[in-house]
């Protein structure tokens, strides 16, 4: 066992007497050592209920014969974190969160690991760690939160979010939206709607590194988590014996599958930053081309918040994602032999149903023939960028709009607010990528506000959007601007063309100008120039590569 650096031998007397004092007798180390990889806090509420989904794992490592030792891992709560300075650290914890738990892990020679993340940048940050290690691994997340109640409709974060600009546009009183807020989100769980946590929790399955039920069971269901949970330790210990390991899961074919659902779906667009920076971990290459071929085959099958009014509970109720998965595979989209921590897809899913046909379509009536993300290219975005299309509205997949420039979030949230935005506007927020931000913010707070004051305008940023936004919102504009790339080169007023359908998006110049001002172009200072940030910005690759560190 690979355990046997830290207990065997003459020479690690010192090692066991330090094991003792933890309260290992000699029995148990003789089993195998399983880390439980723990991200509960009292910060973010999908990670309140972490400690009784460990208790479980733990004792489902121990049923089956191994040795658990659990430790912690850190987590940002991006709701909290937006908006202001704090957000440029989520995505930028994703790589702390993987190195962490390398550093524990190689540290302490466990055989073995069981990942408990449930929010955000915590899973791809742990999946990361899994795909590097190369040790046998099981992730069983917290559950997804149930949908709050209001007025007779289910509601989740993002409606709160909303709510400002509602607020600002006269159409919610401030009685409300204290009202709304109290409601939105009713209790622990990663926030109810196909957001990037739960959508990460889902693509964890069908990656074959999680348990069926991981992405969609909701956290309120707490008997039904602790099985999963124990289920996951009993699994893991299994793994360690077959030396099954996560890079034998995490192939190729693997990834294609998680991409196909992600379609499917219509999935958070920071999956694509996440997959790609996963499978970079896994010895795997994930060109942006790749997403959009997977996306123009694969049909639309489900329609959650924020592109429509279900949420995870419905989802879980309607078969889940074995559901989906089979639903996908009768048009051959889906890699049936690929590995699973429990077996292969194909035997995984086979018998899985819709259940809720009003949740899940078949692919012979999808609500759209096309996936929920598209990678648009053009003259703004050569290499690439991102839009989460279920949740644009048909009249927007078209669009061309007048530039109304921000060289950082809060200048155009505070346009937006102050009433400077106007239907037929292109609003343009730079300088906030993987270097420029330092950090790549989500901007949930201008999308929202753009949404609550039903402005019908486009949004375009290097930065990035929360898999609650909705709206003609295209982020991951790559070069971005610190480096140099057109986004810093549009100037108040330009024309700036959006074709979602033939994946275009263009600045309307002439590559005179654009080569004029790109020669007449200073790059600007660093926002921060000390600390994380700063050594994260120095370090970062571009969105179109993941934004990893190397």
């Amino acid at each position: 066992m690979r355990s046997d650096i830290v207990k065997k031998g003459p020479t690690r007397c010192a090692h066991r007497s330090l094991f003792h004092a933890l309260g290992y007798s000699p029995e148990d180390l003789k089993k195998p050592l399983i880390g439980i990889c723990n991200s509960f806090n009292e910060v973010i509420p999908g990670h309140m209920g972490l400690r009784e989904i460990a208790d479980a794992a733990k004792l489902g490592v121990a049923a089956a014969g191994g040795t658990p030792l659990e430790f912690p891992a850190i987590g940002v709560c991006d709701g909290i974190a937006m908006g202001h300075t704090g957000m440029k650290f989520s995505l930028a914890s994703r790589e702390l969160i993987a190195d962490s738990i390398e550093a524990v892990s190689m540290a302490s020679g466990f055989d073995g690991l069981v990942l408990i993340p449930n929010c955000d940048k915590v899973v791809p940050g742990m999946l990361m760690a899994a795909a590097r290690l190369n040790i046998p691994s099981v992730v069983v997340s917290g559950g997804a939160m149930l949908a709050g109640r209001f007025h007779g409709r289910d509601i989740s974060v993002s409606q709160a979010f909303e709510a400002a600009g509602k607020f600002a546009a006269g159409e919610m009183s401030e009685d409300e939206m204290t009202d709304l807020e109290a409601h939105a989100c009713p209790g622990c769980g990663s926030c109810a709607g196909l957001f990037t946590a739960n959508t990460m929790n889902c693509l964890t399955e069908v990656l074959g590194m999680g348990l069926p039920g991981n992405g969609t069971i909701p956290a309120a269901y707490q008997g039904a988590r602790r099985i999963l949970a124990k289920r996951a330790g009993e699994v893991v210990v299994g793994l360690v014996k077959k030396d099954i390991k996560p890079r034998d899961i995490l192939t190729r074919e693997a990834f294609e599958n998680a991409i196909t659902v992600d379609m499917g779906i219509g999935g958070s667009s920071n999956t694509v930053l996440h997959l790609t920076a996963i499978a970079h971990e896994a010895g795997i290459t994930l060109p942006a081309p790749l997403f959009d071929e997977i996306s123009r085959r694969t049909p639309y099958i489900t329609k959650l918040s924020p592109g429509g009014t279900h949420h995870m509970q419905d989802l879980d109720e309607a078969g889940g994602i074995p559901a989906v998965m089979n639903e996908l595979s009768k048009k051959n989209l889906i890699h049936l032999d690929t590995l699973t921590v429990t077996g292969t897809t194909g035997d995984r899913i086979k018998d899985a149903k819709i259940l809720r046909p009003d949740v899940i379509r078949s692919v012979d009536d999808p609500y759209r023939k096309e996936g929920g993300i598209a990678i648009l290219k053009g003259n703004l975005c050569p290499d690439y960028a991102v839009v989460k299309a279920s949740a644009v509205k048909e009249d927007m997949m078209t669009y061309r709009g007048t530039a109304k420039c921000f060289n950082s979030e809060e200048e155009g949230v505070n346009a937006i607010m102050d009433g400077k935005i106007h239907d037929g506007d292109v609003v343009v927020i730079r300088y906030e990528g993987p270097k420029g931000g330092p950090g790549m913010q989500e901007m949930l707070n201008p999308t929202a506000v753009i949404t609550g004051m039903g402005l019908k305008v486009g949004l375009i940023t290097d930065g990035r959007f929360s898999g609650a936004s909705q709206g003609a919102c295209i982020g991951h504009i790559s070069p971005e601007a610190m480096e140099g790339g057109p986004i810093a080169l549009i100037k108040d007023g330009d024309m700036i063309s959006i074709d979602i359908p033939n994946r275009k998006l263009e600045l309307e110049i002439s590559d005179e100008e654009m080569e004029k001002r790109k020669a007449e172009w200073k790059k600007p200072e660093p926002k921060i120039k000390t600390g994380y940030l700063s050594r994260y910005a120095k370090l970062t690759t571009s969105a179109s590569t993941g934004a990893i560190v190397m």
